[in-house]
């Protein structure tokens, strides 16, 4: 399983009224493992769902998580690693990390763990913003709200990572979306690691291929395959679609594919275009597509991927999807066309 909220709040949903705490890391100075708006959930019985360090703080919280439940409180904690001689917890990063305990409660309205399912399912950008305890505050006085980009109390930019909203009451601003979705055109045997991949990352993955040989849905546990050609997909398919990538190993397939790509493109919901062969296939499939590179606003690789070496089809994968999350993440990026010997 992936820590991405969806999976976080996939977990909470199952019991919603049991005795929940979310930790949430409210500040990090120096490095740490996790970064601020980081969110972890610790269930009474002594589970836990997601990922406040690389697990050597999640022992502690889990006490900690406890005592919440107990004095039904918000707990404030600090872990301060900066200190290399000691060794208490091992973080290892040299950091300082502030993290917040809140039970989960009808008094504080949960904090609104409903709204935030509703507005992940619907998929987009948006904001989550909690309300700062001081210590010993009622459940009832810590608000958490939500806000869509357009209606935010407070200037977007300064929030593109998380951070504190200075105010009457200080607030932790978390930008969130849905999962990065991901389709791909193609269904052999080499899609299976890519998917594969993009599932553990906790990715949405659409598989497409028409073929009737391809895209088995035993092959792809995970994915939504799609077994019809791709010029007719279902109305609305782009919506919030991040990234494709195009391996059909078929010169009309894939010409047709990325003319798809482009019209979803134009509709300004792709970010990155990936598309299988060395440069002279490329060439062939733009001409037989009509189309040229700077058709395209997305980042548009082909050759697709890193160059990391290797042949085989998980090499390929984590080669393309390296690129797709950097991009997606907005690291910076060689093509690999400008590499390859």
């Amino acid at each position: 399983m992936s820590h991405h909220i969806e999976d976080i709040l996939s977990q909470w949903q199952v019991a919603p009224h049991d005795e929940w705490v979310l930790a949430v890391i409210t500040k990090v100075q120096g490095s740490s493992y996790r970064k601020t708006g980081a969110m972890m959930l610790f269930h009474p019985l002594g589970r836990s769902v997601g990922l406040l360090s690389g697990g050597c703080l999640e022992a502690d919280l889990r006490r900690h998580a406890q005592m919440a439940i107990e004095k039904q409180q918000a707990i404030l904690v600090q872990y301060d690693a900066s200190d290399e001689t000691d060794a208490s917890y091992q973080l290892g990063c040299g950091g300082i990390v502030d993290i917040m305990l809140v039970p989960l409660k009808r008094e504080n309205h949960y904090l609104h763990f409903h709204q935030l399912t509703e507005q992940l399912y619907h998929g987009g950008q948006f904001f989550y913003q909690i309300a700062l305890p001081r210590r010993d505050t009622d459940l009832a006085n810590i608000k958490a709200s939500i806000h869509p980009y357009d209606e935010a109390p407070f200037p977007v930019d300064d929030f593109k990572r998380a951070g504190i909203f200075q105010s009457a009451q200080d607030e932790l601003v978390i930008p969130l979306r849905s999962r990065y979705r991901l389709a791909i055109f193609g269904g052999g045997l080499d899609a299976q690691p890519l998917v594969a991949m993009a599932l553990n990352l906790g990715w949405q993955v659409d598989l497409i291929d028409e073929r009737a040989s391809y895209a088995r849905n035993h092959d792809f546990p995970g994915a939504r395959v799609y077994k019809q050609p791709v010029d007719s997909l279902p109305e609305g398919f782009e919506r919030n679609l991040d990234a494709i990538i195009i391996m059909q190993h078929n010169l009309t397939l894939d010409a047709k594919a990325l003319r798809v790509a482009q019209e979803i493109d134009k509709a300004g919901y792709l970010r990155y275009l990936g598309l299988l062969g060395p440069p002279h296939r490329r060439e062939r499939v733009l001409e037989k597509s009509e189309l040229k590179v700077n058709d395209f606003n997305c980042f548009f690789s082909a050759p697709a991927g890193f160059a990391l070496g290797g042949e085989l089809p998980e090499s390929v994968a984590l080669s393309i999807l390296a690129q797709c999350h950097g991009v997606l993440h907005g690291a910076r990026q060689t093509p690999l066309d400008q590499v390859m010997i």
